[in-house]
C-alpha cells in the first residue's frame, strides 16, 4: 500500500526542505475512530504555544484529527471545520490552553493574509492548529509540528491513513513522536 501523490503532500515536503526536521513519525490509521484516538494522544504532548500544522486532501481526516486534539486538550465546544468562518476558539474547560482552529484553504497569502486573525497573538497561550497552513504560517514559530495525513491506496478501503507527524525546532527534538503509535 502506497499513499497517492497529491500536490498537498508535494508543497508539505517542499515548504520544509529549508527548515531541519528534530524529529519525526510515520504511523497507520485504520479508521476515524483511530483518527481521533491519535488525536486525544497527540494532544497529551502539546502546550500552549504549540503550532500544529494539518496537510492532507480533502476528506483525509484533518478535522477528525483535530477534534481529538480538541477532546484530549480539554476544551469547550464541538470542534468542527472552521473552512466558513476561518477560525475557531475554543477556550479550555481544565485550565490548559485553548484550541485556535484555523482553516487556511481559502486563504491564498502568507502570513501578512493571516495576520487579521492575530495568530502571533494567540499563540503563546494556545494551541494552534492550523489546516492548509503549508506554505503560510511557517514563520508563527520556529517551534512547530507538521502533520501530514496520506489517503492509503491500494488493497483497502477508504478509511485506511497513513500519518507522518514532523517536528521542527528545539521544542520538538527530545519528543518521541513514535510513542503515539503504540
Amino acid at each position: 500500500m502506497e499513499a497517492p501523490h497529491s500536490p498537498a503532500a508535494e508543497t508539505a515536503t517542499n515548504s520544509t526542505s529549508a527548515a531541519r526536521p528534530t524529529s519525526a513519525a510515520r504511523l497507520p490509521v485504520e479508521s476515524p475512530e483511530q483518527m481521533q484516538e491519535l488525536g486525544r494522544r497527540l494532544a497529551k504532548l502539546l502546550r500552549a504555544g504549540d503550532l500544529v500544522m494539518l496537510t492532507g486532501e480533502l476528506g483525509a481526516g484533518k478535522t477528525t484529527l483535530t477534534r481529538g486534539l480538541g477532546e484530549g486538550l480539554g476544551v469547550r465546544g464541538a470542534v468542527t471545520s472552521p473552512t466558513f468562518v476561518i477560525a475557531r476558539v475554543h477556550p479550555s474547560l481544565t485550565g490548559g490552553p485553548a484550541l485556535v482552529h484555523v482553516d487556511a484553504y481559502r486563504l491564498g497569502g502568507g502570513l501578512d493574509e493571516m495576520e487579521d486573525l492575530d495568530l502571533d497573538v494567540s499563540l503563546p497561550e494556545s494551541v494552534v492548529v492550523v489546516e492548509w497552513g503549508v506554505g503560510k504560517v511557517e514563520d508563527l514559530s520556529d517551534d512547530r509540528l507538521q502533520v501530514l495525513i496520506h489517503r492509503m491506496v491500494g488493497d483497502t478501503d477508504d478509511d485506511r491513513r497513513e500519518v507522518t507527524l514532523t517536528g521542527f525546532g528545539a521544542r520538538w527534538a527530545m519528543v518521541d513522536l513514535m510513542a503515539l503509535g503504540a
